[in-house]
């Protein structure tokens, strides 16, 4: 199975870095892809790429100075994988980065976790 890489683009596309030897994954940066769909699409399938043939540990790091609505939904779809995978017993950590003056990402962050019934460390910058 292939890495997945994706090099920031304008402030539009966040950078992705997806190691399928350890697991670890990262997006960071600024999200607002033109194309969601399309762009949260490679993401997703790379993730049921690697739970259906690694079934190794996943760390989620989200390191975003800025994403908008389309981006937090690709976000939750994200996280309702990693939770899915949780529940078949697949080893999940997510760490999610952000300001610590910006209040609403921090309220997104609580929203997400919730709704998507996983657990996320918060880490305030």
């Amino acid at each position: 199975m292939k890495d997945l890489n994706i090099k920031p683009y304008h402030g539009t596309i966040p950078k992705v870095a997806f190691d399928a030897t350890t697991g670890n994954c990262e997006i960071s940066g600024e999200s607002c892809p033109e194309n969601i769909l399309s762009f949260f699409d490679d993401l997703n399938n790379w993730l049921y790429e690697y739970i259906e043939n690694i079934k190794g540990p996943i760390s989620l790091t989200l390191k975003l100075s800025y994403f908008n609505t389309g981006s937090s939904r690709g976000i939750f779809r994200i996280l309702t994988i990693l939770k899915a995978y949780q529940d078949k017993g697949g080893m999940v950590d997510i760490t999610w980065h952000y300001d610590e003056d910006d209040e609403d990402t921090l309220e997104e962050i609580h929203d997400h976790s919730s709704e998507a019934n996983i657990l996320i460390l918060k880490v305030p910058y």
